[in-house]
């Protein structure tokens, strides 16, 4: 039986889609081009989120490769918060899943110099009994031994567990360490297609 609902943030929870805003930001499209290659599809971008290196360190390496100037790259990192926001039908699920007695969790991918301003700002964290943030513990997914860690921080037993995530590889990592996953696409509305699966794994009416 399920008792532990297991959440991804980014594109499940919170929107993160920086090709968009940076259209809406009226960046020319040869600008947003380079933008997304140096600094959101960089390998430093994924040292952040494993919490290798700093921001600064960050800056400063892609500085170093890019066509950008030092100071266009500090802009886009500072803004990287501006880019988020609520996906309000797929949190508004929390309260319903914790009234039918599911212990929810976090696991995500994220830097850790931005993660305490996005808890501390949005409402629903309170929703989770815990969670992990890749930076936090020096692993990133799909990685399978930051699932493993995660049962083992909290003492979860792998099949009562239900992992939701955007990116399929992510999932497959799931389901290595036992773990029942929902690969959602980046849906901003999850709500069918999650009643199904759980109605599927737990016999829910």
């Amino acid at each position: 039986m399920i008792r532990n609902i297991v959440f991804d943030l980014g594109n499940v929870l919170i929107s993160f889609r920086p090709s968009e805003y940076l259209i809406k930001k009226n960046y020319p499209e040869n600008i947003r081009h380079t933008i997304l290659s140096a600094v959101f599809n960089s390998p430093e971008w994924k040292m952040l989120d494993n919490g290798d290196i700093t921001t600064r360190e960050a800056i400063d390496a892609i500085s170093l490769k890019s066509s950008l100037k030092r100071e266009e790259i500090a802009l886009v990192f500072s803004f990287r918060t501006d880019i988020m926001f609520p996906l309000d039908d797929n949190v508004r699920l929390l309260p319903g899943l914790k009234k039918q007695g599911f212990r929810l969790f976090y696991l995500s991918n994220f830097p850790l110099d931005i993660f305490d301003e996005i808890k501390n700002g949005y409402y629903f964290f309170k929703y989770f009994d815990g969670g992990i943030i890749s930076s936090e513990v020096r692993l990133s997914k799909p990685d399978v031994r930051i699932f493993r860690y995660l049962l083992k921080k909290y003492s979860l037993k792998s099949g009562e567990c239900f992992y939701i995530d955007d990116i399929e590889t992510n999932v497959i990592a799931a389901e290595t360490a036992g773990i029942k996953g929902l690969i959602t696409n980046g849906a901003p509305d999850i709500s069918e297609l999650l009643e199904k699966e759980l109605k599927l794994v737990t016999g829910l009416k």
